[in-house]
């Protein structure tokens, strides 16, 4: 039988030692300068190699908004999809698009995420609907992350409107706990600068539903209370995404191993945070 994404994550996290997500997202106005002069494919592939070797040996994840590579067109894609064979299945590849659309719609995304691109995951709103998801139910293997609480300040414009089940968000996850139980391939999306959500979150949650934390770094999340209060009795289940922070950690000639410094000082910190639960 095939094994269910939420069990997949668990399984990685565990055996990298890691809840390191890389968010590889080129700004063309960010990359480094020692590769800012080649054309567009080559500098794309040139900055997606080095980057992904340097990150690799720390990080669990790697996810891609797709909005990122569109500006390179063609050459744009296809670095994108030679990314996923790149990294490989020993580390979830994430695809962040934030789609929702009719089911019919929804099929195309996934089939084009999963089967043509070689994504393990993707990340949807759920504002046309639950049942926008439903091409999602069938193929346990495969995860949704739904956006449940942004990290952007105008999040709360909608995120945060009361509803019989306590504010918009908190009733997204406990709808991504049900159908995680229910599927085994739901997840939800919640940023670290609100980090008052957390612990209502796993608690809502419990063990094994994985939570995609974007915010970290540049956007100045609170680390420990993501991890503190995000992870599963078991430590895991948290994926911390952090992009500029790790992947522009240097625009000179160290760039690589700029990156990979900063991939691992944030593996050490996440799992000091977690040893710290260990044995309180």
């Amino acid at each position: 039988m095939p094994q269910r994404f939420i069990d997949r994550v668990d399984r990685i996290l565990r055996l990298r030692d890691s809840l390191v997500c890389v968010g590889l997202d080129p700004d063309p106005a960010l990359l480094p300068k020692p590769i800012r002069s080649l054309p567009a494919g080559r500098r794309l592939d040139r900055f997606l190699d080095g980057t992904i070797a340097a990150t690799r040996p720390h990080a669990a994840a790697y996810k891609m908004q797709l909005a990122t590579y569109l500006p390179y067109g063609e050459a744009g894609i296809r670095a994108l999809s030679r990314a996923t064979r790149d990294i490989g299945n020993t580390h979830l590849r994430i695809l962040d698009l934030k789609a929702n659309d009719i089911p019919n719609i929804m099929r195309f995304y996934r089939d084009a995420a999963f089967d043509e691109m070689g994504f393990d995951a993707v990340t949807v709103t759920p504002w046309l609907g639950w049942e926008t998801l439903e091409p999602f139910h069938a193929d346990s293997r495969h995860g949704v992350f739904v956006v449940a609480h942004s990290s952007n300040p105008g999040s709360v414009d909608f995120q945060e409107i009361p509803t019989p089940r306590g504010p918009l968000w908190l009733a997204i996850i406990a709808e991504v706990r049900r159908l995680s139980n229910a599927h085994g391939n739901f997840g939800a999306v919640l940023g670290a600068t609100f980090s008052d959500a957390f612990r209502l979150a796993r608690s809502t949650l419990g063990n094994k539903v994985p939570l995609l934390v974007p915010g970290i770094g540049a956007q100045g999340g609170s680390l420990a209370t993501a991890v503190r209060e995000g992870v599963d009795a078991d430590g895991r289940a948290l994926l911390v995404n952090a992009s500029r922070s790790i992947i522009y950690a240097s625009s000179g000639t160290d760039w690589k191993k700029a990156a990979g410094a900063e991939a691992l000082r944030l593996k050490t910190q996440i799992n000091q945070l977690r040893s710290g639960l260990r044995t309180a």
